[in-house]
């Protein structure tokens, strides 16, 4: 997780109330800004007992891949993984239907699977179309 909040996100900490913080809390509060989409994201940002965590939620609507993204590129660098659990049933928490998480152990590094179980690589980044497409290709093989 970056060492400092960059100043926009600074600006739109929560100061006040029961998620109220300064910036003496370092990465640790509430923040509302305007994500990618022009919809507000409530965050709720920690940083101790071994975790980075950053939860989104939007009021009454589900965060978008876009809308996490944004976020992970907020509070990690390029070179960092996140990653979103389903933990075990037994283990769920849900005191939020629309609120998804990101998660990054501080003691060890996230393992990933190779990046050729996902897909082609070398593809780059494919339009909507040009995924479709791709797998139209796969079901007649």
């Amino acid at each position: 997780m970056r060492r400092v909040i960059s100043p926009e996100v600074e600006r739109r900490r929560i100061r006040s109330g029961p998620f109220g913080s300064d910036a003496s809390y370092g990465n640790n509060g509430a923040f509302q800004l305007d994500g990618p989409l022009g919809r507000e994201l409530m965050l709720v940002v920690s940083d101790g007992g071994g975790w980075e965590h950053v939860s989104v939620s939007i009021h009454g609507k589900m965060p978008t891949w876009k809308e996490m993204s944004f976020v992970k590129d907020l509070f990690w660098t390029d070179d960092e993984a996140v990653m979103q659990l389903h933990p075990p049933r037994a283990e769920y928490v849900n005191n939020h239907e629309t609120c998804l998480h990101l998660w990054r152990p501080t003691d060890q590094p996230i393992p990933l699977p190779p990046s050729e179980y996902v897909g082609d690589k070398s593809r780059g980044i494919l339009s909507r179309e040009e995924a479709e497409e791709l797998l139209n290709e796969l079901r007649r093989q």
